[in-house]
């Protein structure tokens, strides 16, 4: 008999839902939230709102497309934490309603594990190519940074993460500073492949260890521009490429020395990366030079499972079934967790 999973995200500002069969992904719906692009981040109230709004037309819609009906899933899986609490409850609550109504398990997902499992999403008709226990997983998104040895998909020990801002957060704050938008990543992302990253040199942190720090690029970056926009009040439209390459290059080279480090002293070359940032070209291409100049077998997610999506939560949801790993209806939401 086959075993089929719901998934269900909501840990910021996308809802997402994703069906899977046999550890095959049949369907991914993600209704993302435009409206806080005019207030240059999430804003949890409305959030919470929009999440309330399309968690039924977008779990229809996930079923629908899978070519299943409610009554033939084995569980549903959900994300449990990190994120924002009030989206997070509206999937959590929904997640108890429908298992409660089915009665089937419920799966409770930690939503970083979630991202590092994104690896092992299989698509029908394709042949995925899977990193092999164990790797190591640089996570990098607008919450988190966080360099994880994986030895299962149950046993994962962070090794260094942030001890201030993410590398993703740290973008988009310097992103807005620029005057350029939100969400930053994908903004800098595009006008980085334009300029030169060798145009301005920004702080880099000294941090002992694998752990990382990005508050005092944030605020060199910061500093820099406000005396260059004192020359020039139209700085930052004349060197907008320049800059973003500069900040990229600087963010790229602070996540690429610890995790060169930590492949150095573990031995593992088989390396992973995972979450928001990893869509990101320069992080990408970095990547693939390493694994050309040392040696690495390197694993890097399709672009659709970069950011937050239900796929991921399906799948974490589909190994945890298999090992009988359920929750009970009174779990609860949590806010702040790293991986355990």
């Amino acid at each position: 008999m086959s075993t089929i999973i719901l998934g269900i995200e909501s840990s910021c500002d996308d809802t997402s839902a994703a069906v899977i069969r046999d550890g095959v992904l049949l369907s991914s719906v993600i209704a993302s939230q435009a409206v806080h692009e005019a207030y240059g981040g999430v804003v949890p109230e409305l959030a919470s709102r929009a999440h309330q709004q399309n968690i039924v037309p977008v779990v229809h819609e996930a079923l629908k497309r899978a070519g299943v009906t409610k009554e033939e899933l084995s569980a549903v899986a959900f994300t449990r934490g990190p994120g924002l609490m009030g989206s997070l409850l509206v999937g959590v609550s929904f997640a108890k309603g429908f298992s409660r109504a089915l009665g089937i398990p419920m799966i409770e997902v930690n939503h970083l594990q979630g991202h590092v499992l994104a690896h092992f999403i299989r698509e029908e008709g394709e042949e995925s190519c899977q990193p092999p226990f164990p790797f190591i997983c640089l996570l990098v998104s607008g919450g988190n940074s966080q360099i994880i040895r994986v030895n299962a998909y149950n046993d994962m020990e962070v090794l260094g993460q942030t001890i201030d801002d993410a590398a993703g957060e740290a973008i988009d704050k310097c992103s807005k500073v620029m005057g350029l938008g939100y969400p930053g990543g994908p903004i800098i992302d595009r006008l980085a492949r334009q300029g030169n990253p060798e145009a301005f040199a920004f702080s880099k942190p000294h941090i002992p260890g694998y752990n990382y720090s990005f508050s005092g690029l944030k605020t060199s970056f910061l500093y820099s521009l406000r005396e260059w926009v004192k020359d020039d009040p139209d700085f930052v439209e004349h060197h907008k490429e320049d800059l973003a390459a500069s900040l990229e290059k600087t963010i790229v080279d602070i996540l690429m020395d610890k995790l060169r480090k930590v492949v150095k002293d573990t031995g593992i070359k088989d390396v992973a990366v995972a979450g928001g940032v990893s869509a990101n070209n320069g992080l990408r291409n970095a990547f693939r030079e390493h694994a050309r100049r040392y040696g690495w077998n390197i694993f890097i997610p399709k672009f659709g499972y970069t950011t937050d999506n239900a796929a991921m939560i399906a799948i974490t949801g589909y190994f945890k079934y298999q090992d009988k790993e359920f929750c009970s209806i009174d779990m609860p939401a949590y806010s702040r967790v790293t991986i355990k």
